[in-house]
């Protein structure tokens, strides 16, 4: 099977998106092909890879559920991760005729099919609709086009927009939250996530064989807003209160007025929400999606606080909290953004790819799992965690 290629505007270039690799977009002349140079070092980490992946293959196998999910069934947004992070990897990526395990899961995803739209079960529909979404479209299978488009027409639709209607005039305007609970309001991880499914049904709808309604709620301004609005960035934000720590500066909060990494207090006594690095690089992804311009201040000013804050110790901020979010995002951001190194300020080259490659391998488990035991969140789940790691990895090697 040949891929399926479709062209679109991405941070204001021409880009090839395949619909295979859903979060991987290939600038036009990246030269990410000579990341490693043909030596033996190279081919020794190509192997260790190899390796890595056949573990990880084999750790997802064993833990799926009798009804083809991942973790806890109620939630088939763990079985989408999962099954996304294994049709974009180089072992099924190809693969016309989906193995068993694979297809179990696919027919669990599709039961939780609704006749609004929504892919979801119990709870954050959706982040759930959003997640199982891109899973159904690394399919390749035609015939999934119309559950896809209606997905994404659902998630547009939720986009929140509280005052005057078609105005970003409150201050969650423009975001998509989980949906749920009565403290439904956006964030930037579940506006991020929303985006890129929203981004990926709209390549299909151009295509006669979807025959679906397409979507005309979505509000792109809006969205911009509000992901503004969750930017540390004096100037841009009409939310700021106050300028800020060159630390500080262009990085990303959960929500406007707060973020889970804390204050920062500034010498007036003003308390700023300090940014952190996983949502930093949602943030970035955030403007991906919405094709903002590559040469914008505030795309520009996010890229700079990631520049200046990288590590792959920790997620930036936040510790060990989060970690392997922040890999996951990272990836996915610096890829869309065409960057294969960082020129840190005193001139050294640091090639992230590899970087993380090797923190991969030398942090995976005997079992062929990753987990973040520090995290009391979704990433104590190893499945979680390793369908992250995967989806990562994907593209760290694609471009190899």
């Amino acid at each position: 099977m040949k891929l399926l290629v479709i062209r679109f505007r991405l941070f204001g270039k021409s880009v090839v998106a395949f619909l295979i690799l859903l979060t991987l977009f290939f600038p036009s002349g990246s030269d990410a092909q000579n990341l490693w140079a043909p030596n033996h070092d190279a081919l020794s980490l190509k192997h260790e890879l190899t390796r890595t992946y056949q573990m990880a293959y084999a750790f997802l196998k064993k833990k799926q559920n009798p009804d083809g999910s991942w973790s806890n069934s109620k939630f088939p947004a763990l079985t989408g991760l999962a099954v996304y992070a294994l049709l974009t990897s180089p072992e099924y990526i190809n693969t016309e005729l989906k193995p068993g395990f694979i297809t179990q899961a696919l027919d669990y995803i599709l039961s939780n099919v609704h006749e609004n739209g929504g892919i979801y079960n119990e709870g954050s529909p959706d982040y759930n609709t959003s997640i199982c979404l891109l899973a159904l479209l690394a399919t390749k299978n035609l015939g999934f086009y119309p559950i896809i488009i209606k997905a994404g027409n659902y998630i547009a639709a939720r986009q929140m927009d509280q005052g005057e209607k078609g105005i970003p005039d409150q201050v969650f305007d423009g975001g998509i939250g989980y949906g749920y609970g009565t403290q439904n309001h956006p964030d930037m991880h579940s506006t991020c996530i929303a985006l890129e499914a929203i981004k990926s049904s709209q390549i299909l709808e151009s295509d006669e064989r979807a025959s679906v309604d397409k979507n005309t709620t979505f509000n792109r301004d809006a969205a911009l807003k509000f992901i503004t609005r969750c930017q540390n960035f004096p100037g841009h934000n009409d939310q700021a209160k106050s300028n800020t720590a060159k630390i500080n500066k262009g990085g990303f909060i959960d929500f406007p007025g707060f973020s889970q990494a804390g204050e920062e207090i500034l010498p007036n006594g003003i308390k700023i929400p300090r940014a952190y690095g996983s949502m930093t690089c949602t943030g970035l992804l955030s403007f991906a999606f919405t094709d903002f311009e590559k040469d914008d201040l505030r795309v520009q000013a996010a890229y700079e606080w990631l520049k200046r804050n990288y590590t792959l110790d920790e997620n930036p901020g936040l510790g060990q909290q989060g970690l392997y979010y922040y890999y996951y995002s990272m990836a996915k951001a610096l890829t869309l953004y065409g960057d294969d190194n960082f020129v840190r300020e005193n001139g050294r080259r640091i090639n992230w790819r590899k970087d993380m490659a090797v923190k991969f391998i030398n942090k995976q488990k005997s079992d062929g799992s990753w987990l973040n035991e520090a995290d009391g969140n979704w990433e104590n789940d190893p499945v979680v965690v390793t369908a992250y790691v995967l989806i990562s990895l994907n593209m760290i090697t694609a471009l190899i």
